[in-house]
């Protein structure tokens, strides 16, 4: 980090770094004992970590101005990256885990940390946004500078976002593990937790938006529309469900403004959309640059990814009342839901389709490639998986698909085929440039990743999509004297096997995610000075 700040910079950031600390400790003071002293205290040392290293290295040499404007800033991109891979680790080990506690419940450890209530959000958490947001951010920073072609608007901002993102990450499943949640789904950190993430989403927005204003390019690139959707509207979500007021400006408790069915439109609201803008847009943003780079093939439809563009901008918003079908909600507001998520599967196809599309005339580099077959894979997964999400929202098929591991299924056929197969792709396309390379140092390993991933996510998603459907009959069967055919207790037995599975499934999406950050340890660290004339910012130079 210090190595690409210039001695002024350095001081911002130990100025910046001291108010951290600043913070935490008023924070941990304030709070005395309990979740929001342990967070201030995590705060404090991070401040305190921040200040030694920026000022062990504040006097070391500086990069020049010249110099430095004549490259791009890809120190952010890097510790991304590695914080990607870390989220990895976290989240699908407390997925794996948790999957394993459903089929072995009796081998929960006998202290609350350990238990699935406690678990499952940090497994929910550490993925959408651990592994996602790092991802999205990362990649976000590599490509507005290259489809720019200009430099990051400042070298301070891009560590801010990223160590206070991870911060508020680190806060959230913490805090679960402690047994302080806010029980809103994928919104489950508390008040004082909300507010630091507005900071710094608020940050994120701005630097996109300098980066962009002062671009050497005069088009801005499709993807960067799918990156600015997902910042903005992310914000707009985050701010609106997670209005609440707290109980003490010295506790973690805090209590929504929202109350009863409009509590839960304003969840569904935000949480269909999360799945909307931070799992589809931003993620359309990252297989809109990094496909046509890795296929060296341009967007079959440039056109067609625009109209798609502003076709899910405009649907996705309206579908979240699905969630409430059978519900207290108005029913002219689920029939809205519903009728807008079956419309929506034309600009998601599209954009599918058109993902695929690009590849024709590369199908010889898809074989022969495992990266770009992640990304392919990941176009598949998308489009099926927006499929069944239009299907899944229609009110019959809601009846039997609802509270049930079907919806399991449609989540991770998303996340695990959609959003991982394509960071994947991404980072086995970053890494290597990274480091100076032509490609990763284990060429193999990917292979195996490939075959891992892919594998572990049918055996997933099939699984569930079978469990689901099982309970479903279960639960609306009927004996000929107008009795339930089967109690509860016999769906739940019923699912043993499908549980099973799913753990088996889950540990071989793990195995592989386990390849992808060793061989990204070993590629990283045989890093080469590489300097490439085509991968530059136009930059001012000096007269001869």
């Amino acid at each position: 980090m210090q190595a690409s700040l210039t001695t002024v910079e350095r001081r911002i950031g130990i100025g910046l770094a001291v108010l951290l600390a600043l913070g935490g400790l008023t924070i941990a003071a304030a709070a005395r004992h309990g979740v929001m002293a342990v967070h201030g205290a995590m705060a404090l040392a991070l401040g305190l970590g921040l200040v030694f290293r920026l000022g062990g290295a504040l006097y070391d040499v500086a990069p020049a101005g010249l110099d430095r404007a004549s490259r791009y800033d890809d120190g952010p991109t890097r510790f991304g990256i590695w914080m990607t891979l870390t989220w990895a680790m976290i989240g699908m080990v407390a997925g794996v885990w948790v999957a394993a506690l459903l089929y072995w419940p009796e081998a929960t450890p006998p202290w609350p940390a350990t238990s699935f209530g406690r678990l499952r959000p940090v497994h929910t958490t550490g993925i959408i946004f651990g592994f996602g947001g790092n991802a999205l951010i990362a990649t976000s920073f590599w490509v507005v500078q290259r489809t720019s072609r200009a430099r990051l608007a400042d070298a301070v901002s891009p560590w801010v976002i990223l160590i206070g993102y991870n911060l508020f990450c680190a806060w959230a499943v913490t805090g679960y593990l402690m047994g302080a949640t806010q029980s809103k789904e994928y919104a489950e950190a508390e008040w004082y937790a909300d507010l630091w993430l507005v900071v710094v989403w608020v940050i994120y927005f701005a630097l996109y938006l300098r980066t962009l204003a002062r671009r050497a390019e005069p088009h801005i690139y499709v993807a960067n529309w799918y990156y600015m959707a997902f910042i903005l509207v992310v914000a707009m979500l985050h701010i609106v469900n997670n209005i609440a007021l707290p109980v003490s400006w010295a506790g973690a408790k805090s209590y929504t403004v929202w109350s009863g069915v409009q509590d839960a439109m304003i969840q569904w609201w935000y949480g269909h959309n999360a799945v909307a803008f931070f799992l589809t847009a931003g993620f359309l943003g990252m297989l809109y640059y990094f496909l046509p780079v890795r296929s060296g093939r341009p967007i079959w439809s440039y056109r067609l990814s625009i109209l798609s563009f502003w076709g899910i901008v405009f649907f996705y918003i309206w579908v979240g009342s699905h969630h409430l079908h059978y519900t207290a909600l108005p029913y002219w507001v689920q029939t809205l839901g519903m009728t807008f998520s079956v419309m929506l599967l034309v600009p998601s196809w599209a954009s599918a389709g058109n993902a695929i599309a690009t590849l024709n005339g590369a199908w010889a580099k898809v074989r022969d490639d495992a990266t770009l077959r992640f990304m392919f894979v990941a176009a598949v997964f998308y489009g099926l998986s927006t499929f069944e999400g239009s299907f899944l929202a229609i009110r019959p098929v809601n009846s039997l698909s609802h509270y049930t591991d079907w919806t399991v299924g449609h989540v991770h056929s998303g996340t695990l085929g959609w959003v991982a197969m394509i960071i994947f792709g991404a980072i086995y396309t970053l890494v290597p440039q990274l480091a100076g390379r032509e490609a990763m140092a284990w060429p193999r390993a990917i292979e195996w990743h490939f075959w891992l991933a892919v594998l572990g996510t049918l055996v997933y998603v099939v699984a569930m999509w079978n469990a689901g459907i099982t309970q479903g009959l279960m639960w609306r069967a009927y004996d000929a004297n107008g009795a339930l055919s089967y109690s509860f207790l016999q769906s739940v037995q019923a699912m043993a096997p499908y549980y099973l599975l799913r753990t088996l499934g889950g540990a071989m999406f793990l195995g592989g995610a386990v390849l992808c950050a060793l061989n990204c340890r070993a590629t990283l660290r045989e890093s080469r000075t590489r300097d490439l004339a085509h991968d530059r910012p136009l930059a001012v130079q000096p007269a001869e």
